[in-house]
């Protein structure tokens, strides 16, 4: 789940803080031509222009404020179209979106709550030209993938679940992480559904002191096997999340993929839960299972990237050879950190590792900002 604490953030490492600036740095030139401008402050959101015509539409939005923001297009029903998250102050990022014809709320939320000041657009026209085949069949076939590895994490939870309710905490140790795995692969996509991500992936360092009593999801009961060492009294938190999850897979049929705000967008969320997350040892605060989670997300943007790389490479070579050089600087760091069927506890990697591992995500976030605007072309 996405950091919303300002305070996590702040204290985070040094290190956070300058990925959390990279993420939030100027974007592709040649993709701002033509750009809205979005103001954001910690209190305001001022968009430049608020009738747009349908199809591609940059957002160049600039963080005045002294808080990391975050810029949300919401539909009429409140569900996000499209978002971008980690904006750090004084910085600004170039945001490309694929908007069909309708009315919508441009929203800023200083400090990533999800609320904050809004205004209001429509959207008229159609977008010009036929839609690319091989970009329907993209987002068709990676449909496909969210499906099955919904389908692998709750077959992984399920087992996770039953050592929870016979109270063997070594054997749900051993199976929480691999729980977490196809969920983390296809996080952008999970958080489509605002009501689920919490229930299921809330940290308890980003919880209100009123939002505790709600607090539920796999980060409840990593608290109890890792801090408490037992279980006991936490069976239904065991049920409750393979609830939500059945939830969440009864919902993916009925459900649309764009392959710009919810791939190529996606792809940049899951590189940026790497950042702000993963990195800096937040997201797994009791099992120090981050790297497993890192991963996940990264395979996820891979799997993206590798259904988008036909299009990509037609339109913008560079940019696909950035991306396969990139991805495979990642991924090789990460075999260094390899143990067994997974990986060292994160505790274990120091401060000059995980700076080596924040370099190569910060270098692999450059070129995947720039992957929505290509497949726009």
């Amino acid at each position: 789940m996405r950091p919303v604490s300002v305070l996590a953030l702040a204290g985070a490492a040094a290190v956070s803080m300058s990925l959390l600036a990279a993420c939030g740095g100027d974007g592709d030139e040649a993709g701002a031509a033509g750009a809205v401008a979005v103001t954001a402050t910690d209190d305001s959101c001022e968009v430049a222009k608020t009738d747009l015509p349908a199809g591609k539409t940059t957002f160049k939005v600039a963080n005045k404020g002294s808080k990391v923001n975050e810029f949300e297009v919401l539909k009429p029903d409140g569900k996000i179209l499209a978002e971008r998250e980690n904006i750090g102050p004084g910085t600004s990022v170039d945001f490309v979106v694929n908007l069909p014809a309708g009315k919508y709320r441009l929203l800023c939320s200083a400090g990533q709550t999800g609320k904050g000041p809004s205004q209001d657009v429509t959207v008229t026209g159609g977008a010009a030209g036929g839609a690319d085949p091989r970009l329907s069949k993209a987002a068709a076939d990676y449909k496909a993938f969210v499906i099955v590895q919904t389908d692998d994490t709750i077959a992984k939870t399920e087992k996770f679940v039953a050592a929870v309710k016979d109270g063997d905490v070594e054997k749900a140790k051993e199976l929480y992480a691999p729980s977490r795995v196809g969920w983390e692969t296809i996080e952008p996509v999970a958080e489509k559904f605002g009501d689920l991500d919490p229930k299921v992936d809330a940290r308890e360092a980003d919880l209100k002191p009123e939002e505790k009593k709600d607090w539920s999801g796999w980060h409840l009961l990593e608290k109890a096997l890792w801090k408490d060492g037992s279980v006991k009294g936490k069976e239904k938190y065991g049920d409750q999340l393979l609830a939500d999850l059945g939830t969440l897979k009864s919902r993916l049929p009925g459900l649309t993929l764009d392959p710009v705000n919810d791939m190529a967008g996606g792809a940049k969320e899951l590189l940026d839960e790497v950042a702000t997350g993963k990195v800096t040892g937040e997201e797994e605060a009791f099992s120090h299972t981050d790297l497993v989670d890192f991963k996940a997300n990264v395979d996820g943007a891979k799997k993206i990237y590798d259904l988008l790389k036909p299009v990509v490479q037609e339109r913008d070579a560079q940019l696909a050879k950035d991306l396969d050089d990139n991805f495979a600087g990642v991924e090789t760091l990460l075999k260094k950190h390899a143990k067994g069927d997974g990986y060292v506890s994160y505790d274990k990697v120091g401060e000059d590792e995980r700076k080596e591992l924040a370099d190569a995500v910060n270098a692999l976030g450059e070129p995947l900002s720039r992957l929505a605007a290509a497949v726009a072309k």
